[in-house]
């Protein structure tokens, strides 16, 4: 069989799933979820108008995808249509924002929290100590790997055990809506716009309740390391589309920790060892480019396991009702 034919040979019936997929239910309640608090907080809310649109946007995604694999559910249409849907996480991040920045600010508490423990600030310390382009492009690059590992796993399992697609796809994307909804109720912007905002003191452990400053400042504090390829490139996507939100628990630790899991769980284990570096070094570097507290990356390994165990036992009931009642 050649590549060709592989790619585009017709799935059966079982295989085809023209319903929608786990992986898009998820994405609907979390969209239908969100849209219930526009309609709390729509007099609130400084950019509705931009997140209808986007919204909007999501509801053609999933339609376009839909319309193509039921025309031709083949290998090549299931993995655009896993794809696609994944990339939308990019436009849900900054989504957060315009919700928890309503809320009072809890950076102060965090900032504390963690001056409390290690008597400094680590996601500080380590940049001024270990600024070397040696130390700063390795750990620059184990960042950048973060959605690289997402699409490298997405795709293995597509090449190689095609039967675990929707576990894995559908554990993942809900992990991500999952910490979103924590980010948006849980407004903490994260070392690298609160030591910018005004009277914050790290070097005297004073950290002031900031308020509402993050409503609508967005400035970031000076990015740590050495020039360099890598540190370019998550400069460049930092000042594209970061926003203060999303700072505790970590889901880059969290996500990065239920990638591993979830290739040992699909017997990937030559692959979970070549991602193993890339993870330790996103692990180190998300505090180190103080896009986190140490304390935030601690919660997103704890509560990785927590979420992959949960989410994993949801997709088993789910297929087993699904295969109960027969839906496509």
């Amino acid at each position: 069989m050649n590549i060709q034919t592989w790619l585009l040979r017709r799935f059966t019936k079982e295989e085809a799933r023209t319903g929608l997929w786990p992986l898009e239910w998820t994405m609907m309640v979390y969209m239908m979820f969100t849209f219930v608090l526009m309609a709390f907080l729509w007099n609130e809310l400084v950019d509705v108008k931009s997140m209808l649109l986007n919204r909007l946007f999501f509801v053609l995604i999933l339609g376009a995808v839909w319309m193509v694999y039921h025309f031709r559910p083949c290998r090549l249409t299931a993995y655009l249509r896993v794809v696609l849907v994944m990339f939308t996480l990019g436009s849900w991040y900054p989504d957060t924002y315009e919700f928890n920045r309503l809320f009072l600010n809890l950076d102060h508490v965090f900032s504390t929290f963690e001056h409390n423990i290690f008597g400094c600030q680590p996601s500080l310390v380590f940049g001024e100590k270990f600024p070397q382009w040696w130390v700063s492009e390795p750990l620059y690059l184990g960042y950048f790997s973060y959605f690289p590992m997402m699409i490298v796993l997405v795709t293995t399992v597509w090449l190689k055990c095609i039967e675990h697609l929707q576990r894995v796809t559908f554990i993942m994307m809900a992990s991500f809506f999952l910490y979103y909804v924590v980010y948006i109720f849980l407004p903490v912007a994260g070392p690298q716009y609160y030591f910018l905002a005004p009277g914050v003191d790290a070097a005297a452990g004073i950290f002031p309740n900031v308020g509402y400053y993050f409503h609508e400042m967005r400035s970031m504090y000076p990015a740590a390391g050495s020039d360099g390829l890598f540190h370019d490139l998550v400069n460049m996507a930092h000042n594209a589309g970061e926003r203060p939100t999303a700072a505790f628990p970590s889901s880059h630790v969290g996500v990065a920790t239920i990638i591993l899991l979830l290739c040992r769980r699909c017997g990937l284990t030559k692959l979970m060892l070549v991602l193993l570096p890339f993870y330790i070094l996103m692990c180190l570097a998300t505090v180190y480019i103080h896009a986190h507290y140490v304390i935030d990356a601690i919660a997103g390994f704890i509560t990785a396991f927590a979420l992959y165990s949960l989410l994993d036992r949801c997709f088993t009931l789910m297929e087993k009702r699904r295969d109960k009642w027969g839906h496509p």
